[in-house]
Protein backbone atom coordinates (compact mmCIF):
# COMPACT_ATOMS: atom_id res chain seq x y z
CA UNK A 1 0.00 0.00 0.00
CA UNK A 2 1.11 3.21 -0.66
CA UNK A 3 1.18 6.05 1.72
CA UNK A 4 2.35 9.79 1.58
CA UNK A 5 2.56 11.85 4.58
CA UNK A 6 3.79 15.36 5.51
CA UNK A 7 4.84 16.79 8.70
CA UNK A 8 4.08 20.74 9.40
CA UNK A 9 2.31 21.73 5.86
CA UNK A 10 1.25 24.66 5.69
CA UNK A 11 -2.66 24.45 6.25
CA UNK A 12 -3.11 27.55 4.16
CA UNK A 13 -1.87 25.58 1.13
CA UNK A 14 -4.17 22.69 1.50
CA UNK A 15 -7.24 22.76 -0.88
CA UNK A 16 -9.90 24.64 0.03
CA UNK A 17 -12.33 21.50 0.54
CA UNK A 18 -9.52 20.49 3.13
CA UNK A 19 -9.29 23.99 4.83
CA UNK A 20 -12.70 23.94 6.41
CA UNK A 21 -12.92 24.43 9.86
CA UNK A 22 -9.02 24.61 10.43
CA UNK A 23 -6.87 28.19 11.00
CA UNK A 24 -5.29 28.85 8.09
CA UNK A 25 -2.27 30.06 10.22
CA UNK A 26 -1.63 26.50 11.57
CA UNK A 27 0.41 23.82 10.53
CA UNK A 28 -1.18 20.30 9.68
CA UNK A 29 0.14 16.84 9.41
CA UNK A 30 -1.00 14.72 6.03
CA UNK A 31 -1.42 11.25 5.47
CA UNK A 32 -2.46 10.32 1.74
CA UNK A 33 -3.00 6.71 1.42
CA UNK A 34 -3.79 4.38 -1.86
CA UNK A 35 -7.19 2.56 -0.90
CA UNK A 36 -6.76 -1.12 -1.55
CA UNK A 37 -9.86 -2.50 -3.62
CA UNK A 38 -10.46 -5.52 -1.28
CA UNK A 39 -11.19 -8.64 -3.54
CA UNK A 40 -12.90 -11.48 -2.88
CA UNK A 41 -12.07 -14.76 -1.30
CA UNK A 42 -14.48 -17.92 -2.62
CA UNK A 43 -15.03 -20.45 -0.57
CA UNK A 44 -13.88 -23.57 -2.11
CA UNK A 45 -17.52 -24.43 -3.01
CA UNK A 46 -17.76 -21.24 -4.85
CA UNK A 47 -14.33 -22.04 -6.54
CA UNK A 48 -15.62 -25.37 -7.77
CA UNK A 49 -18.80 -23.95 -8.60
CA UNK A 50 -17.10 -21.38 -11.24
CA UNK A 51 -15.53 -24.77 -12.73
CA UNK A 52 -18.44 -27.26 -12.87
CA UNK A 53 -19.02 -26.24 -16.72
CA UNK A 54 -15.95 -27.84 -17.39
CA UNK A 55 -17.67 -31.31 -16.91
CA UNK A 56 -20.87 -32.34 -17.24
CA UNK A 57 -20.87 -35.48 -15.88
CA UNK A 58 -19.08 -37.97 -13.54
CA UNK A 59 -18.58 -39.95 -16.77
CA UNK A 60 -16.43 -36.98 -18.47
CA UNK A 61 -14.33 -36.73 -15.61
CA UNK A 62 -13.31 -40.37 -15.40
CA UNK A 63 -12.68 -40.38 -19.25
CA UNK A 64 -10.57 -36.91 -18.92
CA UNK A 65 -8.66 -38.73 -16.14
CA UNK A 66 -8.22 -41.88 -17.85
CA UNK A 67 -7.05 -40.17 -20.91
CA UNK A 68 -4.41 -38.25 -18.93
CA UNK A 69 -2.81 -41.21 -17.37
CA UNK A 70 -2.48 -42.66 -20.37
CA UNK A 71 -0.36 -39.82 -21.89
CA UNK A 72 1.53 -39.94 -18.72
CA UNK A 73 2.14 -43.51 -19.15
CA UNK A 74 3.48 -43.10 -22.79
Amino acid sequence: MNKVVREHYPAAKLPKELREGIDPGATVTITVEMEAHPEKILSLEEMFALRRDVFASPREIDEYVNAMRDEWGR
